[in-house]
Formats: structure tokens, sequence, C-alpha cells
């Protein structure tokens, strides 16, 4: 149980509420966290090139984060923000990378149908291109040190995965018609998956930020799932909670982000074995209607607007829910204001 007397330094105090937080403390219901970016290092592209450059940029806005933690009043925790695009698993597997120049990098896919699919091996993982995350690591944690936490590379579920491998509207078609292919491609996936962090959690540690939203985690897995606001309740149950329940028990348990239409699939989510957390992107009725769904289940950090608004009337219909509060701010003033009213908030 979190004890609001114990004598720790002030990250180690965010740190044991948010652990509360997640174990759904009744005495921790509220974790709050102000977004105030001015001054905040520019980011670098994420192309292999631009390694130093990334490396630069992660011990910067670390001592961005910590300068702000020392004035700002709120839960968010230090980290070292090992940001990388959705490609780096299907990259592994062959995927050709595009790399716009106003966005995140993105995977084209490998194969266009169930026999080159079949034909795909599980890579060597440092053999790879997997191989530069780790490189990237190890010259950040050479830089800064290891006592601070590292944000996950960013990873979505097996499923997902092999979605972007498999040219996706044959990849749909192969569910119904071809199943046993889709689900021999996504245990590949898997296979490297776990093989990754399996090493990353060896190397790194347990205690980290989730890849998406940035919450502090001890044990467990965090990832994406998003291509079950595609398909039905029985193909989830058969191609998507098998990997999700593994993944689960495998690492101590999940958290989930979704940003797909996924309502129907809230009771699936609900079957995961130890759900750690849940953060949906969805319109305000939708959220409205998730938060008593997943109350005393698992805690929550939803988006439902473009402008977080912590002190609106939704959350306050919730008071017994374990809620995640953000707002962003355009001065410093006005963080420390927003810092103060959320503490105040009841």
């Amino acid at each position: 149980m979190y004890n609001e007397n114990r004598q720790t330094s002030p990250i180690a105090e965010r740190k044991a509420r948010w652990n509360a937080f997640r174990a759904l403390d009744p005495k921790v219901k509220r974790m709050h966290l102000v977004t105030f970016e001015k001054d905040a290092p520019v980011q670098p592209k994420l192309w292999p090139s631009k390694g130093a450059e990334r490396v630069d940029w992660i011990e910067a806005y670390y001592n961005f984060m910590s300068e702000q933690a020392q004035w700002l009043d709120d839960d968010r925790i230090p980290y070292l923000n090992f940001l990388t695009g959705t490609e780096i698993f299907a990259e592994a597997f062959g995927c050709k990378i595009y790399r716009p120049l106003d966005n995140m990098p993105f995977a084209l896919p490998a194969v266009q149908n169930a026999r080159e699919a079949a034909a795909l091996k599980v890579p060597d993982l440092f053999n790879s291109p997997l191989a530069l995350q780790f490189e990237l690591a190890e010259k950040v944690i050479a830089r800064t040190g290891k006592n601070m936490p590292l944000r996950l590379p960013d990873v979505q579920s097996p499923m997902d995965i092999a979605a972007l491998i498999w040219e996706k509207s044959d990849f749909y078609i192969a569910m119904i018609e071809d199943p046993e292919a889709v689900k021999e491609l996504a245990a590949k996936v898997c296979v490297l998956l776990t093989s990754f962090f399996d090493e990353w959690f060896r190397r790194y540690g347990t205690k980290y930020i989730a890849h998406y939203p940035p919450y502090y985690m001890e044990g467990g897995l965090t990832l994406s799932e998003d291509e079950i606001g595609a398909i039905n309740t029985d193909m989830y149950d058969k191609f998507f909670l098998p990997e999700l329940s593994y993944l689960s028990e495998h690492y101590g348990g999940l958290g989930i982000h979704c940003c797909a239409n996924s309502e129907h699939q809230w009771n699936g989510f609900l079957k995961i074995p130890n759900l750690r957390f849940l953060n949906l992107i969805q319109p305000a009725p939708t959220i409205q209607k998730a938060y008593p769904v997943f109350h005393g289940r698992t805690p929550q950090w939803h988006y439902y607007s473009t402008i977080t608004a912590p002190f609106n009337a939704m959350e306050r219909q919730f008071p017994d829910t374990h809620i995640v509060l953000e707002a962003n701010a355009n001065t410093k003033d006005e963080a420390l204001r927003l810092a103060y009213d959320m503490k105040s908030l009841k």
C-alpha cells in the first residue's frame, strides 16, 4: 500500500505513487501530469545515419525533464527517451522503410501472399537492423549512466507487426482463407519480439517508461494493439488473445495502447491475464463508456481530444476510478498553476 509519510527523494516518491496507482491502491486514484515543452530540445530524424544526434538528444531531453522536475510538482519521472518508429521489427523481417522528412519512419510490406510469408525466417537478433537499437542504447547508457529508466522502443503486438510485413489487404483475406499461415507469421514475429525484449530487460532492467503513453512501469511489457479494430470478436479470440496472453504471462503483465475503434473488443481486453494499464484514443463519448468498464480492473490514461482537460465533468463522474490526468501548459506560470490545481482536485 502507498505510504504518504515515507521519507524518500521526490523522484522515488513519484515512482512509489506510480506503483501504487498501477496496483489500484485506493489512496492513489489520480496521477497528475503537466506537459510543458517550451525550450525542449528538438528531436532529430530517426534515421540510422543520425545515431550520434539521437544520443545527444536523448541526453539533452533527459536533462530538460530533470530540470523541470525540480520546480514542477507533478508525477512525471525523467527518463531516457529511446524513441523509435513502428518500423523496427518489420524491418528485421525485410521490410523496406520509408523515412519522410516531416513524420516518423514506417515499414512497407515485404510479402504479398501466404507463400511468401511462409518463406520468411526468424532473423538473428544481432544480424538484423535491430542490433542498431542495442548499439544506440549502449551509447546512451555509457553517456548517462544506468540509473535512469529507459523508454521502451515502439512495439506492437505480433499480429500487428505481421500486418505490417504482409500486404494488408491480402493479410486480412488470409485470416479467413489461410488462417494457419497468418498464425505462423505472427508466431515468427513473437519469437523475435521476445528474443529482443528478453535481452533488453536483461541488459537494462525492468524498471522503465512505456513506449506510449510514457508511464512508469516495473516489470511487464507495453505494446500497441490497433489491428483489432478491423476484426470481429471471434477473430480476436482466435488470433490476438493467445499471443497477448502469452506475452503478459511471459513478462508479468501487459500495458496496452490502442487508437483503433475497439469498443467491441473491450471484453477481450479484460480476458488478458494481468492487464496492468490501458490507453485508448477515441472520441469523448467512447471514453466516457470506457471508464466504468475498466474501473477496478486496470488504471486508465485515455485521450479524447487534442487538448487535454483534466478538470472537466467526465473525470469528475468517476472519482473512484484510477485515471491519469494530463494538461498542456504554454508558460511556466501556467504549468505551476495546473500542477497545483490538479493536486487540489478531489
